[in-house]
């Protein structure tokens, strides 16, 4: 069929791999309890689903400008002077489809063939896949539990070559849910400016975050300020997932580029979804809020069972909805049962009827992924479940 190198080269999703064959299950009556999800389990706020409703009754139905609304961009330069302490103006704002869709643009805008980008491991899924499809090459510099799973100015600096043209940081983090500090962003600001390295700084997390600050690391300086691509979106913090809309906050000459792109691929993000969008925004806050101690409720106690697990080790992320823990000690408890983590969430999904994501789609392969996105009777229920089936392997 002549399909092309770069599709080719392509990795399916891990994440949404093992939630299709979970839903999948559950559709064949399967009783499963599923911590593969990576949105929220709340329902989007109410105030705005009105808005965006309100706005398809009045006709709001026909297309925007391709990087979004003046209202929806005002609205978005607003927030990150109030929240973060960034400076832009509307012709620094472009609003796509999704977080995701953000990062995937400003790849497509600044990298050529062969540009490096560093990306601290564990990782989100899609970066390296997305600088592979914009001809770039990835460069993973590995961190574990010792650190926090953050990448120290050390080991960036380490990993720069004359080919380096960004780093991507994602504080709080996807998969591990560390959050890097703001001592920890200088001292990287501090080698992106020397080196002139650019920062592409993925925030969609920055409302999930327990007892630690979150830090724009454009807000560091003017020199970083310049290099940095900041990305946020709605998916997360306000529970809109399916809504796809997410936005980035750049220099000019990288707001007209992904402009372009985007107006030769998706044109605009849905219209009336921009105006749910909006309220968001410039609407109560409260319901973040809620969710947040929500989910903090869970992380403690989804922390505590795991411990309890034989062979497993779980630090207490301080941000997101997930936790990272280290099965190494089951894979050696196994006897050779479970060469990685992959067949270790094989085998959960079979005898425990619990689903996981393996580290390896994360550049982690000892360490699986768990959402807690999800109910404390699914929690408890479904750790409960892990918990036999990996006493059952002690023999």
């Amino acid at each position: 069929m002549g399909i092309s190198e770069r599709a080719r080269r392509a990795s399916p999703s891990p994440t949404l791999g093992i939630t299709a064959k979970a839903n999948q299950l559950k559709a064949q009556g399967v009783d499963l309890i599923g911590f593969a999800a990576g949105e929220p389990d709340f329902d989007t706020p109410q105030h705005i689903k009105d808005a965006a409703a309100a706005a398809l009754a009045a006709g709001v139905t026909k297309y925007t400008p391709s990087t979004g609304t003046p209202e929806l961009k005002k609205a978005i330069v607003e927030k990150l002077e109030r929240d973060n302490g960034l400076s832009y103006d509307v012709s620094h704002i472009a609003v796509s489809c999704g977080a995701k869709h953000s990062i995937y643009n400003a790849f497509q805008a600044v990298l050529d063939p062969g540009d490096e980008v560093i990306i601290p491991a564990p990782y989100w899924v899609s970066y390296p896949e997305q600088v592979l499809l914009a001809e770039g090459k990835p460069v993973i510099v590995r961190t574990d539990e010792s650190t926090g799973f953050r990448m120290s100015a050390a080991q960036f600096e380490e990993a720069c070559t004359p080919r380096t043209k960004m780093l991507v940081l994602n504080s709080p983090s996807n998969p591990t849910g560390g959050v890097y500090s703001r001592r920890d962003l200088e001292e990287i600001a501090e080698v992106a400016v020397r080196r002139g390295v650019m920062v592409l700084s993925d925030e969609i997390y920055e409302k999930i975050i327990y007892g630690e600050e979150h830090v724009s690391i454009a807000s560091l300086g003017k020199e970083i300020y310049d290099l940095t691509i900041t990305v946020n979106g709605f998916s997360k913090s306000y529970s809109m997932t399916g809504w796809r809309l997410g936005y980035m906050a750049a220099s000019k000459e990288i707001i007209e580029a992904v402009g372009k792109i985007q107006d030769q691929s998706t044109s605009n993000p849905t219209s009336f979804a921009q105006k749910g969008a909006v309220a968001a925004l410039t609407g109560p806050q409260e319901c973040v809020e809620e969710m947040r101690r929500e989910f903090e409720r869970r992380r403690d106690r989804i922390v505590e069972l795991l411990n309890a697990c034989p062979g497993v080790e779980c630090l207490t992320p301080g941000g997101a909805f997930y936790v990272f823990p280290n099965v190494s000690g089951v894979l050696k408890m196994s006897g050779g049962k479970f060469a990685d983590s992959d067949a270790l969430a094989e085998w959960l999904l079979e005898a425990a009827k619990v689903a996981i994501v393996p580290g390896s789609g994360f550049g982690a392969p000892e360490n699986v992924r768990l959402s807690y996105a999800t109910s404390m009777q699914a929690i408890e229920e479904g750790l409960a479940r892990m918990r036999s089936a990996l006493e059952g392997l002690q023999g």
